[in-house]
């Protein structure tokens, strides 16, 4: 057995658990700019890996609908191009993709794109975590961080079974990294709560929740 300076001298990998708004990724800016670890953010890595072309058609879409002619031919004949700005600190994009069900007049999906993109969502969100092996191997490879940190996406509860040590999304970071989970306390919850009721916010739905509680809502989102 290693003594606790020879294990600290070790590289170290280390995914973080915990719902959104816990502090996930305030902790691993703060490794990263203070200790140089390898900050692997999940949603950054989903925006613009997984979901980058249906965010930017999408947007596209928006555009060729307002009836700015003017605009469309100029996209039209690519005579200009549209790209999105997603960073750590600016998930938006990702989170107007993926949008929340009610009436399009309002700003809303109707059910059968809801539902399209959260699956969308969570085939990007099961290959993020797929890939934190490999962003292992390359934050110490070509980066030359001998830290990582996985900064895992509030709704990984929400496609895995982390109780299950040969789920597809877990078992790669059991088999890579260190897991831990950021609890939050009484009032570190309730305040998250409240944030969710006053700013509620685009969400992943796990499909056995949704479903049943949309059946039997409109399919225009209407009403």
């Amino acid at each position: 057995m290693i003594n606790l300076e020879a294990f600290r001298a070790l590289p170290h990998a280390i995914s973080l658990l915990g719902m959104s708004g816990v502090g996930k990724t305030t902790l691993s800016k703060a490794l990263q700019e203070e200790a140089n670890w390898y900050h692997y953010s999940a949603d950054y890595r989903i925006g613009t890996r997984y979901l980058a072309e249906p965010i930017l058609d999408n947007i596209k879409f928006k555009i060729m609908t307002m009836g700015d002619q003017f605009v469309a031919d100029l996209l039209r004949s690519d005579s200009i191009f549209i790209a999105h700005n997603i960073s750590v600190d600016n998930l938006e994009p990702v989170s107007t993709f993926l949008g929340m069900y009610g009436d399009p007049a309002t700003g809303g999906l109707n059910k059968a794109d809801f539902l399209e993109r959260q699956e969308l969502y969570r085939q990007a969100e099961v290959l993020s975590m797929q890939d934190v092996p490999h962003f292992i191997a390359k934050s110490w490879s070509i980066y030359a961080c001998r830290n990582f940190i996985n900064d895992a996406s509030g709704s990984l509860c929400e496609i895995a079974e982390p109780k299950n040590p040969n789920d597809p999304v877990i078992r790669p970071l059991i088999d890579t990294s260190l897991l831990l989970y950021i609890r939050g306390d009484a009032d570190t919850e309730e305040a998250l709560k409240e944030r969710a009721r006053s700013h509620p916010k685009p969400l992943f739905y796990n499909p056995l929740f949704i479903g049943p509680k949309l059946e039997d809502q409109p399919d225009d989102g209407a009403g």
